[in-house]
């Protein structure tokens, strides 16, 4: 009996030791029990992250028994670390109260949470990154994601409030170039590329891609930005074609439990003003924001050269979105809606009429969106996503018109597993875009239909607390020019507490098009339209490897991040002219290629921060046996910023930027130039007030030459590679309510 009781004993023992067991946590604010959707929680011996559901409920499966430390997050509170005994001796959940912080205190939190830097973009471990698909902490995930979000978002937007340029610009390896000298039109190139092989996202939704991409960043208030995140490198695999170069995902403000109401109005020395507001507001099952901006420039020509280095231009928008939250099934839906009129050019012109060349562009965007997620059990769920875009665009020069309507939608039905080691994402997608051009042009219609099929699959693997991998594969049908199969790879080593890898690669694809950054600066004017017979898909692989250090030298933080990248762009698609006067877009028989570094560096000291950045980038093309500089890259750049920060009261910022020789498209030099900016804020409860000196070294393109030939009524303008509206002041109040 006694042999029995003993066998027994030592049975329920082993089997209580090799027990899977549940841990449940209910995160709120500790100040008015308001659940805390969104918040982190990491498992620290078991390298285990689970982001809190819309309840606030986090849940952790599968534990075998023992004593864990489990740290809780979530922007804005303080950090809480608890340890749990398990089996738990409760069976209900654990409630875990975090308590809101000062921005002082948050800033401390930040920092102790990051888990490395790019210049002056931050990766936090309780940022969840969306552009990779896969809902992880930005400290769990392989593919290297940088990620501008919280006070750097709201400096850069300080700067330039009625667009995304400045935000972007200013990161290293990212570059926003000038397509045109009237318009002030720019496209985003990453690591030298041209600016049609970036691929930007508004949540996750393909909103600017052909012909809607004109003025797109132009076009774009920071307002309602939660977050901006950047992949560099080909990532068709995520989301079709047109990242060759990288993606740009915009991560809009959704409602929370507290309030949102805030106001922003912007004058510039150039004649800018912009007025923009943000309402958000999350109610018992349902949540609403809304976001509406007017802005707008008078004609600006500080070189006094007759022609407008800012256009005059008047844009205004609205865009509203409305959230439901059932107990398994939420969804969001959302309209946008977009006018734009702008005119550059001669002064005379605008000014008196009469004669004088002009560009007029006048813009319609209404775009939707739609989403909804059904939970199908603790770690599956479905969702749907679709989108549709109605953009209309008329460029006006003289003796030509270029009056076009695009039409696209998207549509993507996805199966998403979550669990504690593996995270998989199994979709499939439509694609559609239709260009119907007006009028009867010389050069025929460019009109044309592109209906794509994609089927995706993506997997994150935690293989160990030191190594995590991920992959995935898509197989895209684009009508006219078949298949594209995109594998990508991804894996990331934790060496260190301090030390941190990734490497990954993948291909990406880009279907001919006329709306490249050369077909902007013609306004089209006399190209082609694409022959589907005689042109192919562009094709690239792409890889990239960075190393992250990150230590404490008694009270000077240390941040180091290192990327060494590659991408090969087979048959790239170039201009081709004829004796006729045509010119027509053709597959090259040779290669392009881009290759480089990026050195970041951040040192923080008390209330000081100093940010370091280097880029170097070798692109090159590859053409009939011939090597040769690609036009309008900068092979060495420097992105330094030095902030002092009384955190909740004062912001003050000197940034020093250069920018070496470049290669102009008629095979001239352009000069090395510096930018230098300054900027302070000054911060009380309720709003702020701020101003900000750009480019007060006063560098212009218009110094180092003249940006045309010819007459001012027919001008045949350069490439314009550094910025021409010169020295520019702007300041403003930010009202919080």
């Amino acid at each position: 009996m006694k042999r029995t009781i003993l066998l027994f004993v030592v049975l329920l023992t082993a089997l209580c030791s090799y027990a899977q067991h549940t841990i449940e946590l209910s995160v709120k604010n500790n100040e008015d029990k308001s659940v805390l959707a969104g918040a982190s929680a990491l498992l620290e011996q078991l390298n285990k992250t689970a982001i809190a559901d819309s309840n606030g409920l986090v849940v952790f499966k599968n534990i075998p028994a023992g004593k864990y430390s489990i740290r809780v997050t979530y922007i804005g509170f303080a950090a809480k670390e608890i340890e749990v005994q398990v089996p738990l001796a409760a069976p209900a959940g654990i409630e875990i109260l975090l308590s809101p912080v000062s921005k002082k205190q948050e800033k401390f939190f930040e920092e102790e949470d990051e888990e490395h830097e790019h210049g002056d973009v931050h990766e936090m471990e309780e940022v969840i990154v969306r552009a990779t698909r896969i809902s992880r902490t930005i400290a769990n995930i392989p593919t290297r994601v940088e990620v501008i979000s919280g006070e750097e978002l709201v400096e850069k937007g300080n700067m330039k409030p009625g667009d995304i340029r400045m935000l972007l610009n200013e990161s290293t390896g990212i570059q926003t170039q000038q397509t045109s000298a009237t318009s002030y039109n720019a496209g985003i190139r990453i690591q030298g590329l041209d600016g049609r092989y970036t691929q930007i996202l508004r949540d996750g939704y393909p909103l600017y891609a052909g012909f809607s991409g004109g003025l797109s960043i132009l076009q774009i208030a920071p307002l309602d930005l939660k977050q901006v995140e950047v992949i560099k490198g080909a990532a068709s695999t995520l989301y079709g074609g047109g990242a060759i170069a990288g993606l740009v995902n915009l991560v809009s403000k959704t409602p929370t439990e507290k309030k949102e109401l805030s106001f922003l109005a912007n004058a510039t020395s150039a004649g800018g003003l912009d007025l923009s507001g943000f309402y958000s507001e999350q109610y018992k099952k349902a949540g609403l924001t809304v976001f509406a901006s007017r802005n707008s420039n008078r004609p600006f020509d500080p070189a006094n050269n007759g022609f407008t280095a800012i256009p005059k231009f008047e844009r205004y928008s609205i865009n509203p979105r409305l959230f439901l939250y059932g107990q398994k099934t939420n969804a969001d839906f959302g309209i946008h809606f977009l006018t734009e009129n702008r005119i550059g050019g001669s002064m005379n012109y605008i000014k008196n009429g009469g004669t004088g060349f002009f560009e007029k562009n006048k813009t319609e965007r209404i775009t939707t969106q739609l989403g909804i997620t059904h939970q199908l059990n603790e770690k599956e769920n479905l969702q749907f996503k679709n989108s549709f875009s109605n953009f209309n665009r008329d460029i006006n020069i003289p003796g030509y018109q270029f009056d076009a309507l695009q039409q696209s939608s998207f549509s993507e039905f996805t199966w998403n597993r979550n669990s504690e080691s593996s995270d998989w994402v199994i979709g499939a997608n439509v694609l559609t875009d239709k260009l119907s051009e007006r009028g009867q042009p010389l050069s025929g219609k460019r009109d044309y239909q592109f209906n794509t099929f994609g089927l995706f699959v993506q997997n994150a693997w935690t293989l160990s607390e030191k190594f995590v991998l991920e992959t995935g594969l898509r197989a895209d049908h684009v009508n006219n020019y078949g298949w594209e199969l995109l594998p990508r790879i991804s894996a990331m080593f934790k060496i260190s507490p301090e030390f941190t890898s990734r490497v990954g690669g993948g291909f990406g694809y880009k279907t001919p098009s006329i709306f490249t950054e050369e077909g902007e600066r013609l306004q089209f004017q006399n190209i082609l339209p694409i022959n589907v017979n005689n042109t192919r898909n562009e094709r690239s692989i792409g890889f990239n490897w960075d190393l992250n250090y990150k230590t404490k030298m008694g009270e000077v933080g240390i941040s180091f991040n290192h990327l060494f990248f590659y991408t090969r762009l087979n048959n790239p698609l170039v201009l081709v002219g004829s004796p006729s006067g045509y010119a027509s877009f053709e597959n090259s028989t040779g290669y392009l290629d881009t290759k480089g570094m990026e050195t970041n560096l951040r040192l923080t000291y008390g209330d000081f921060k100093l940010f370091l950045g280097y880029t170097y980038t070798d692109a090159n093309t590859h053409f009939a046996n011939t090597k040769a500089w690609l036009p309008l890259t900068a092979k060495h750049r420097l992105n330094n910023v030095l902030m002092y920060e009384i955190e909740g009261k004062l912001k003050i910022g000197l940034e020093a930027y250069h920018f070496s020789q470049q290669r102009l498209n008629d095979g001239t030099t352009g000069q090395p130039y510096w930018i230098l900016g300054l900027m302070a804020e000054k911060i009380w409860d309720k709003f702020s007030l701020f101003i900000n000196f750009e480019n007060f070294s006063n560098t212009r393109q218009s110094k180092f030459g003249p940006i045309y030939t010819g007459s001012v009524n027919n001008p045949n303008f350069k490439d314009i590679y550094a910025p021409v509206d010169g020295f520019v002041v702007n300041g403003g109040i930010k009202i919080r309510l």
